[in-house]
C-alpha cells in the first residue's frame, strides 16, 4: 500500500509541475487555481500515508491513546493550507480586474483534462481513509446542496441517477468536475469573443467553491482537535449512562467526560460510585459492557460508599480526647446595653411598671457568652497527646463552675455577701 501511495506521489509532482509550467505560458490564473486543486491531492497522498503508519503504530506508555490524532492533525493541515490557496486566487484575481492581461489558450484545454484526469484517477485508485470519513461526517457545502437539489429534480426524470447523484455528492469529485467546467466556458469564450475578463471570473469560482468544499471539514476536524463531542452521539451517550444508573449496586455515575479521539474513536472517563455490599468487578464489567458501544477507548473508576464516621465511645474519656487548650475563649458583646438597666437590679427599667422589689439573677443571665471555638482540626481519639491545661487554671479562668470565677461572685441586690454561701466572716472561729 506504501508503494502505491509513493507512486502517486511521484506522478503528481510530475503532473504539478508540466500544470504549473503551462499557466505561467498560458497566463491564466484560472488554470491557476485549477492546479492547486493537484497540489491538495498531493497532501490529500501525504495524509493518506500517515493514516497507514499510524495503522501500524501501537500505543506506547508516552502515547496511551495511540497516534490517532496525526492524521486528524493532518486533515486539518491539508484543507486549511487549500483555503489559503483560496484567498491567495481572489487576492490575485481583484489585481487582474485593474488591469486584464492576455490569456493565450494554446494549452489551457490541455491542462484542464490533464489536470482533471489525475485528480479523478486519484481519488478513484487510492482509498483515503480519514478524507472519506470526514467528507461523510463534516456538514454539507454550499456547492454540494445546490447539486443535490438540481439532483432530485433530475432523479425525478431519469430514476436510474439516483445512485450516483444521491443523497450528496463526492466532494472532491464535485469540484473538480465544476472547475473542470468553468474552465472549459473560458477556453470557449475567449476563443469565441476574446472576452479576457472571464479568465478572472471563472479563477473567483473555482477559488469559491475550494473554499466553500474546504470549510466544512476544516471545522470538523478543528472541533475534534478541540476534544470535543459530536452532536450525534450526545442523545446515545446520554442514554447509556442514564441505563448505567440504573444497574444494580450503582448508587452515582459522576465526572463523566467524552471527547473524539479520531476519526470514527471516542474516549472517555467516568466514576462510579456502589454499595459497600456491591463486587467491584461485577458492577465495572457491566459499566464497561453498555459504554463500550460507543466509547472505544474507555476508563471507569469505581469507589465504594464508605464514609467515615466517628466511632461511639461507651467508656470513659480519656484526658487526651478534649483538651480546653484547643479552644478559645472569645467574649461577646452584651446582650443588653449598660445605659437602660438598673444597677442595684440589673433589670431593664420600664417606666410603665414599677420596679421589682428584688431580682434574682440566675447564672447565665445577662452574662457576656463564652463561645468554645476549635480553631484547629487535631484527630481526637487517636491516643494522640496534645498537652493539656492544669484544672487550676480552668477554675481561675471562670470555667469551672458557670457564674462563679475569680471576680465574679453571687450578683444580687446586696454588694456585702461573702463570696463563700454557708460561710461567714468567723470560720475557723469557736461559736460562744
Amino acid at each position: 500500500m506504501s508503494w502505491k501511495i509513493l507512486l502517486f506521489g511521484a506522478i503528481n509532482l510530475t503532473c504539478t509541475g508540466f500544470l504549473l509550467m503551462w499557466c505561467n505560458s498560458t497566463n491564466s490564473i484560472a488554470l491557476t487555481a485549477y492546479t492547486y486543486l493537484t497540489i491538495f491531492d498531493l497532501f490529500s497522498l501525504m495524509t493518506c500515508l500517515i493514516s497507514y503508519w499510524v495503522m501500524m503504530r501501537k500505543p506506547s506508555p508516552a502515547y496511551s491513546f495511540g497516534f490517532e490524532r496525526l492524521e486528524v492533525l493532518a486533515v486539518f493541515a491539508s484543507t486549511v493550507l487549500a483555503q489559503l490557496g483560496a484567498l491567495f486566487i481572489l487576492k490575485e484575481s481583484a489585481e487582474r480586474f485593474l488591469e486584464q492581461p492576455e490569456i493565450h489558450t494554446g494549452r489551457l484545454l490541455v491542462g484542464t483534462f490533464v489536470a482533471l484526469s489525475f485528480n479523478l484517477f486519484t481519488m478513484l485508485s487510492i482509498r483515503n481513509k480519514p478524507f472519506a470519513y470526514v467528507s461523510e461526517a463534516a456538514s454539507t457545502s454550499w456547492l454540494q446542496e445546490h447539486v443535490a437539489d438540481l439532483s432530485r429534480s433530475l432523479c425525478g426524470i431519469i430514476p436510474g441517477l439516483s445512485s450516483i447523484f444521491l443523497p450528496r455528492m463526492n466532494p472532491f469529485v464535485l469540484i473538480d468536475l465544476a472547475g473542470a467546467f468553468a474552465l472549459c466556458i473560458t477556453y470557449m469564450l475567449i476563443e469565441i469573443n476574446n472576452y479576457f475578463a472571464v479568465d478572472t471570473a471563472s479563477a473567483i469560482a473555482i477559488a469559491l467553491m475550494t473554499f466553500g468544499t474546504m470549510y466544512p471539514m476544516s471545522v470538523y476536524s478543528g472541533k475534534v482537535l478541540l476534544q470535543t463531542t459530536p452532536p450525534h452521539v450526545i442523545g446515545q451517550l446520554d442514554k447509556l449512562i442514564r441505563e448505567v444508573s440504573t444497574l444494580d449496586g450503582v448508587l452515582e455515575v459522576r465526572n463523566e467526560h467524552f471527547w473524539t479521539l479520531g476519526f470514527g474513536s471516542l474516549a472517555g472517563s467516568v466514576h462510579v460510585r456502589i454499595r459497600r455490599d456491591a463486587n467491584e468487578q461485577m458492577v465495572l464489567a457491566h459499566v464497561t459492557n453498555r459504554l463500550y458501544t460507543l466509547v472505544s477507548t474507555l476508563t471507569v473508576q469505581i469507589f465504594k460508599d464508605d464514609w467515615i464516621r466517628p466511632a461511639l465511645l461507651s467508656g470513659p474519656v480519656a484526658a487526651n480526647v478534649l483538651n480546653f487548650s484547643d479552644h478559645h475563649i472569645i467574649p461577646m458583646p452584651s446582650l443588653k446595653g449598660t445605659d437602660d438597666s438598673n444597677p442595684v437590679t440589673s433589670t431593664p427599667a420600664k417606666l410603665s411598671s414599677p420596679p421589682p422589689e428584688f431580682s434574682f439573677n440566675t447564672p447565665g443571665k445577662n452574662v457576656s457568652p463564652v463561645i468554645l471555638l476549635n480553631t484547629q482540626t487535631r484527630p481526637y481519639g487517636l491516643g494522640l497527646n496534645h498537652g493539656h491545661t492544669p484544672y487550676s487554671s480552668m477554675l481561675n479562668q471562670g470555667l469551672g463552675v458557670p457564674g462563679i470565677g475569680a471576680t465574679q461572685g453571687f450578683r444580687t441586690g446586696f454588694t456585702n455577701i461573702p463570696s463563700r454561701y454557708g460561710t461567714n466572716s468567723r470560720i475557723g472561729q469557736p461559736r460562744p
